[in-house]
């Protein structure tokens, strides 16, 4: 997981991108100021208050599809946690020995989820994890194929295979929201329309006379804190900000320790 002090240093090298916008921007007004004209300071700010415009668009387009997909995520990690203890509890319906030896590997299947979670950005350990759970999946699916056949109008044995199917769907699904990013070329854009708003700011600022440092940095800040929170709920292997594990520890509590 990506550490307080890595979120620190983004958001220190986006406000230091945004404060030379600033300086050059500046600079340019101050450059221009002798040659320039009322009319042309008036088209300055429009057009800067038209670039502020567009990147509050993109700020709150971009949040809002960065929650989005931390919402989904956090769906999915509860969605997950119901389908594998309803597999549980269905398991238990089973005849002996598969019952026992089902939510066995149930509980060891959920320690792979919990595996997976942990691994972060390791694509090594989230390889171990996946390859764990694929192999837990074709002995728990291996007990329904058993059951079925031994009695193929078997209830319990129906309802388990059905609760199996479902744990292994949310699997995907889970794997596919993880990797699920708001768009590298949304994500360029955003940054690209912030820096030239923040030119175009103090542009406005240079042509006048007055730096107004204070204010402009000010709110420079506040776009790269902005932008380091959308970054950081976009990132759900590397970010501070994750989804909650809770429904899994809960439901680890209630199967009981793994036994080998």
């Amino acid at each position: 997981m990506r550490s307080t002090f890595g979120e620190i240093l983004l958001l220190l090298m986006a406000f230091s991108a945004f404060a030379i916008s600033l300086e050059i921007g500046f600079r340019l007004g101050v450059r221009r100021q002798i040659a320039s004209d009322e009319p042309e300071k008036t088209h300055a700010t429009a057009l800067h208050s038209a670039t502020l415009g567009l990147l509050a668009l993109l700020l709150g387009f971009t949040f809002a599809m960065a929650v989005s997909r931390y919402e989904t995520r956090k769906s999915y990690m509860l969605d997950q946690a119901n389908a594998i203890g309803t597999a549980a509890l269905r398991a238990r319906l089973l005849p002996a020995p598969h019952a026992e030896r089902a939510v066995g590997l149930l509980r060891q299947y959920l320690d792979s989820r919990f595996q997976y979670n942990a691994a972060g950005t390791d694509d090594a350990g989230i390889t171990a994890a996946e390859n764990r759970a694929g192999d837990l999946e074709n002995q728990l699916w291996e007990i329904a194929r058993t059951t079925l056949t031994d009695d193929p109008r078997s209830q319990p044995a129906s309802l388990y295979t059905q609760a199996l199917n479902e744990v292994f769907d949310i699997r995907e699904k889970r794997r596919f929201a993880l990797n699920d990013h708001v768009p590298g070329a949304v994500t360029f854009l955003l940054y690209a329309v912030a820096m030239t708003a923040m030119g175009l700011v103090s542009y406005g600022c240079g042509l006048n006379g007055r730096r107004r440092a204070p204010a402009n940095l000010t709110f420079a800040f506040l776009i790269a804190l902005v932008l380091i929170i959308i970054l950081d709920v976009d990132s759900p292997r590397a970010g501070i900000v994750r989804v909650s594990q809770e429904s899994l520890v809960r439901l680890q509590q209630s199967l009981g320790p793994t036994t080998p």
